[in-house]
């Protein structure tokens, strides 16, 4: 008995200097993150000037284009840029970190958890500003100086901006809640009507309806590099979907990955570095080459000068650029080449083929190949598309559709003629903006009669009318059905019934109604 009493003694000590250990290595890492700040001599910010149309800050200014849509004009180096975005956009920063921080919320409602995973954050990205060039990081210190002071509790501002550039990466690992699932194409030759280059894609990046509201399109003169525009959410530096001056585009679709240990260069900065510094296809492959990731992403590149479009297949491990031979290529949410689907095993290839990616890509091949003469407006039906293979219904909000009505934006890009078409809300349904950045940055490749204005796209009428009210309901009544499941409550069978009639053919709308019987039959 005393052998046994002195060696669970023992192992208690042992339990207890490992816990210990745990304790200790946290806090190392935790207090030897990197603070420091990148922009060293005092810069002194001026004040916004505002009139009718438009809000200056020294050369850049901001203006509303549209409810919801704003054009933020940037000049001069990184500090002048990122002290405009921060002073320009103070009110839209603020609410776009509100929705984000209350989504988090809603997603994650423990407290105690979320300022848990603020310390585990710190940790994770210690080295974030390592492997983010000095030019980002400067111009995203001087935008955070326009934050809130009422999200100290997730960090201080610059440590918050710099975590959620990294957010759609993080986005990548959290699978259950399905934040990242975006489609993209891209025609050329035969296949467009005019045989011109086209891009169009769906930027299906979901952090609650509230996050999508605001959209901002950022032209930036840079005092290095090309001219470009992108389009994203104030604070948002890094890019998502832009094309430069010299027609080369750029949009992201995530790739499944697995946690990593350790935080490298978010996506969005990899892309902010190709599209201002690249011209053509063979420029942006070699700076994907030059810099690490630390998920796994599709980065669609369109090029005027090449005229079509390729895939670079960026991951931890290795970086692969993708051809097609003939004259559109597709990207949803898993690599193409050769190599990387030589690396899955059985159990991925099992997943792959019947998860939601390679569905989303056989009914972008069905509609690409249904109509060979593609045009923006034509594009725009397809990233509209809320329907199965064949046309065959399967529910409003399905991940397996192209339009699941969570998108953030969607952009239709023609590279060759500097033309680029921004939707409006709701999602990608609304109006689709045109935008002539040949006229914008003062080279446009097209010459065009001066009182010819490139046209709008219109907005889906019908989806609008038909639909939208539906989906809208139908999140609300399935929000009160997960809160009684949570709650172990009880809901009135008119809701039930109602939610069936909303969204009849999702089969995600009675996986619901089971878990609920389920909860309340306990």
């Amino acid at each position: 008995m005393r052998l046994i009493l002195k060696m669970a003694k023992y192992l208690s000590a042992f339990i207890l200097s490992l816990i210990a250990m745990i304790f200790v290595g946290a806090a190392v890492l935790y207090f030897s993150a990197d603070r420091s700040i990148p922009v060293k001599e005092p810069f002194n910010l001026g004040q916004c000037a505002i009139s009718d149309s438009l809000t200056s800050y020294d050369s850049s200014y901001l203006k509303q284009a549209q409810p919801g849509l704003w054009e933020l004009y940037l000049k001069g180096g990184p500090e002048e840029r990122g002290a405009a975005i921060g002073q320009l956009c103070k009110s839209l920063m603020y609410k776009q970190e509100k929705a984000f921080v209350d989504q988090i919320y809603e997603m994650i409602p423990s407290k105690g958890y979320v300022n848990f995973l603020k310390y585990l954050t710190v940790i994770y990205n210690r080295n974030l500003q390592r492997d983010i060039p000095e030019e980002f990081r400067k111009e995203i210190y001087m935008s955070s100086l326009g934050c809130s002071h009422d999200f100290d509790f997730v960090g201080n501002a610059y440590e918050r901006q710099l975590n959620y550039h990294a957010a759609h990466d993080i986005g990548h690992v959290m699978q259950e809640y399905m934040l990242v699932g975006c489609s993209s194409f891209a025609v050329w030759g035969t296949q467009s009507a005019d045989s011109s280059l086209i891009v169009a894609r769906n930027f299906d990046f979901y952090v609650g309806d509230k996050f999508a509201e605001e959209k901002i399109i950022s032209f930036y003169f840079p005092d290095k590099g090309y001219k470009f525009a992108s389009i994203g959410w104030a604070g948002m530096t890094g890019v998502l979907s832009g094309m430069n001056e010299k027609g080369l585009t750029v949009t992201i679709n995530a790739a499944k990955s697995t946690p990593p240990l350790s935080s490298k260069t978010p996506i969005s900065i990899i892309t902010r570095n190709i599209l201002q510094y690249a011209s053509d296809i063979d420029e942006a492959y070699k700076i994907a080459l030059s810099m690490d990731s630390f998920v796994s992403e599709s980065i669609l590149i369109g090029s005027a000068s090449d005229g079509k479009a390729a895939i670079i297949e960026k991951s931890p491990q290795y970086t692969e650029l993708y051809t097609v031979e003939g004259d559109w290529i597709i990207s949803t949410n898993h690599f193409l080449s050769q190599k990387s689907m030589g690396r899955l095993d059985e159990e991925q290839k099992e997943e792959f083929e019947n998860g939601h990616s390679l569905y989303r890509y056989k009914r972008l091949e069905e509609l690409l190949d249904a109509d060979k003469k593609m045009t923006p407006d034509k594009a725009a039906s397809i990233l509209r598309n809320p329907y199965g293979l064949g046309g065959a219904s399967i529910g409003w909000t399905n991940e397996m559709s192209i339009n699941q009505f969570i998108s953030h934006h969607a952009v239709i890009f023609q590279p060759e003629k500097l033309i680029m078409w921004v939707s409006t809300s709701p999602w990608q349904i609304g109006k689709m903006v045109a935008y002539d950045l040949g006229s914008i940055f003062g080279n446009s490749p097209v010459k065009m009669n001066d009182n010819v204005k490139v046209p709008d796209i219109e907005s889906d009428s019908l989806l609008l009318k038909s639909v939208y009210p539906k989906v809208l309901e139908f999140r609300k009544l399935s929000a009160t059905i997960r809160e009684a499941v949570k709650d172990n409550k009880s809901v009135d069978d008119s809701v039930r019934k109602r939610l069936i009639e909303l969204n009849p053919d999702y089969d995600y709308t009675y996986t619901l109604l089971e878990e609920y019987k389920k909860a309340t039959e306990k």
